[in-house]
């Protein structure tokens, strides 16, 4: 069985190639994560920012019991 130089040449270029476009995806997955870590930390610091103690209930919950059932 014989190998023609173009059939060698051909199959480089395509694992170049294939290669190359793995690079591309791989990039394109790694910004996809660095904008939805980017988001779910604006979520979070918008959640937390103006409270001490990270409650968000109003100031008078709780303070009265009702003892009658």
């Amino acid at each position: 069985m014989e190998i023609s130089a173009n059939g060698a040449i051909n199959a480089m270029l395509e694992q170049k190639q294939a290669a190359s476009m793995q690079e591309v995806q791989v990039s394109l997955f790694k910004k996809a994560l660095d904008i939805n870590t980017e988001g779910a930390l604006a979520l979070v610091n918008a959640a937390t920012q103006g409270t001490a103690t990270g409650n968000s209930n109003p100031p008078n919950l709780g303070q009265n019991i009702d003892v009658k059932a």
